[in-house]
């Protein structure tokens, strides 16, 4: 069962596959909500992808995943309803000619607009810029963002932010929406070790609070439930002839033995396990999805285009 805040998340044999191959293949996983999950692995085997693939940002090929009650790849609209992005790449960056309080603005009003609910539009403008500031207050205290510390208060060009108080600040408009799931990229990018733990204690703290939260790193925490993707495995020296006799098996690509490490392959060529390329979901989601697995590969930090497609969160 869900919490109020946290959504779990569930996966078994969940991959996706570009026209030149494997992005993430084999992935398994099942995380309460309010978990701490840590997606680890070298740039380029899969990590971005696999993000995106269980916020509903990109459609799988293979397999299925659960998050909340809502069940991938079909419901795929619904998943992004309760997923917030904080830093991905390519996808959401910050606009760097904004001041840090006209990206908190920007934020609010886009929760508002299309997150919020309808009579919320309605109300007096007074009562809804004291909202707005309530929830970017709070948004800002649970990223640990203090605004006077920073250069120029709240002035200060989004330019001009270190790498951890640009983190921060993605974090805090991300949890704007308050959302059930919360997901980062490239975690420990530019980050010293120091910083990476401060970014670390941010992370436990906000799945403390109950919101699950997803994050892409190099180096996963001990506390995390672990998702590994890795290269390819090199291809096994042909076996010498045997007499007939029954087929083996294909190698399974799920879940490994221990329940909190889940092993994905990144790039076999093959064929995929077929779809019927209906996801029963809204109309908008269709064009989406079929951009995002018309241009993914197995390079993942080299799919610019792909990610561009997945949108902004």
């Amino acid at each position: 069962m869900d919490s109020p805040h946290g959504a779990s998340v569930k996966a078994r044999d969940f991959g996706l596959k570009g026209p030149r191959g494997w992005a993430f293949r084999g992935i398994g996983v099942d995380a309460e909500p309010g978990s701490l999950i840590a997606v680890e692995g070298p740039s380029g085997s899969g990590r971005t992808c696999l993000l995106l693939a269980l916020t509903g940002r990109m459609k799988a090929t293979e397999g299925h995943a659960e998050i909340g009650r809502h069940r991938l790849p079909k419901k795929m609209a619904a998943v992004r309803r309760i997923a917030a992005l904080g830093p991905v790449p390519g996808v959401n960056d910050l606009d760097q000619a904004l001041t840090v309080a006209e990206q908190l603005r920007e934020g609010a009003l886009l929760q508002r607009r299309y997150d919020g609910p309808v009579r919320a539009l309605l109300r007096p403008r007074a009562e809804r810029k004291a909202r707005a500031r309530a929830r970017i207050d709070e948004a800002l205290a649970v990223a640990g963002l203090d605004l006077a510390a920073l250069p120029k208060g709240p002035r200060t060009s989004v330019r001009d932010l270190e790498r951890l108080e640009a983190v921060r600040l993605s974090v805090a408009i991300a949890l704007l929406c308050s959302p059930r799931l919360l997901a980062l990229d490239d975690l420990d990018l530019k980050l010293s070790d120091a910083e990476r733990a401060e970014v670390w204690t941010l992370l436990r703290s906000i799945a403390a609070r109950g919101t699950t939260v997803l994050a892409v790193c190099s180096e996963a925490p001990d506390d995390a439930v672990v998702l590994r993707t890795g290269a390819p495995e090199p291809e096994a020296p042909a076996e010498p002839e045997a007499p007939a006799g029954p087929a083996a098996p294909p190698r399974g690509s799920g879940a490994a033995d221990d329940a909190k490490v889940t092993w994905g392959t990144a790039a076999k060529s093959g064929t995929a396990s077929g779809q019927d390329g209906d996801d029963g979901d809204d109309g908008d989601e269709s064009a989406e999805s079929d951009k995002s697995t018309g241009t993914e590969n197995d390079d993942t930090k080299g799919a610019d285009d792909a990610i561009t497609e997945a949108g902004r969160a």
